[in-house]
């Protein structure tokens, strides 16, 4: 049995790790609820954006959602195995949290190798959608004239592209592509000197995969930031577990 005085020590200890798991498991909860809210945001905002892309591609938001979901939860449990003070639950918590930690990390591994092919699909459901482009409103022609008009853009690497579509010899180019839709008639535009002066001519593809690019550094020094977080969270979960088996031992 140990004496009074080194119970004396170890208490303050997990008192002290207790708040700060708290505080940690807070913020990681609140992290949840802003991956649960930017999947909701991607799943009705960029639709039309994913819609360009693989089928798989779609998936992503809803991926977000479900990952925040997960996080949520998982940061819930952790609040109850801190309070409890319970050490299976914390070891449990441990091991849940590293499973995470891979899964962000070959996550961020598998966004940074098939970056490329991503940008090449892209590029390819882009040229098939201006080939196939109607008034219809059908998704693709629609994520066009959606990326045009907010992009401020037109065509794939430049206005000139529609050239070479179906739509461009019976409409022009598309009224999406336009400066200004009250100074952009159809005649100025199935004709490419006058809609040069008209619409926007720089192409979509390079604006598009600029605006990922930019954003691929964020995306990582994210996922390392969580990484990172989620190591803290293990050592500390770990921790309290030790010293709560610990004092019960010398309590004995």
């Amino acid at each position: 049995m140990a004496s009074p005085s080194r119970r004396l020590q170890t208490k303050p200890v997990i008192t002290c790790l207790k708040s700060v798991l708290l505080t940690y498991t807070f913020v990681f909860w609140v992290s949840g609820i802003v991956l649960l809210a930017v999947g909701v945001w991607g799943s009705v905002s960029l639709a039309v954006y994913f819609s360009l892309l693989d089928e798989k591609a779609t998936n992503v938001p809803f991926v977000l959602a479900g990952a925040g979901t997960v996080v949520v939860l998982l940061g819930t449990f952790g609040c109850f195995a801190t309070c409890r003070g319970s050490t299976w639950m914390l070891k449990l918590y441990a091991m849940l949290l590293s499973l995470i930690f891979l899964i962000v990390l070959v996550a961020a591994v598998v966004g940074f190798v098939f970056r490329h092919e991503i940008k090449t699909n892209f590029e390819s459901n882009l040229n098939l959608a201006l080939k196939d482009y109607n008034v219809t409103a059908d998704r693709h022609s629609e994520a066009v004239d959606t990326i045009q008009r907010t992009l401020h853009c037109c065509g794939v690497q430049n206005y000139s592209d529609w050239e070479r579509t179906e739509y461009f010899t019976q409409r022009g180019i598309p009224q999406s592509c336009c400066k200004s839709q009250d100074d952009c008639s159809e005649e100025d535009l199935k004709d490419l000197s006058k809609a040069k002066l008209k619409v926007f001519v720089d192409g979509c593809f390079f604006l598009v995969t600029s605006v990922m690019e930019s954003k691929m550094s964020v995306v990582a020094g994210i996922s390392f930031g969580i990484a990172c977080s989620q190591l803290v969270g293990i050592i500390l979960a770990c921790c309290l577990s030790q010293y709560i088996t610990n004092n019960q031992y010398e309590m004995v």
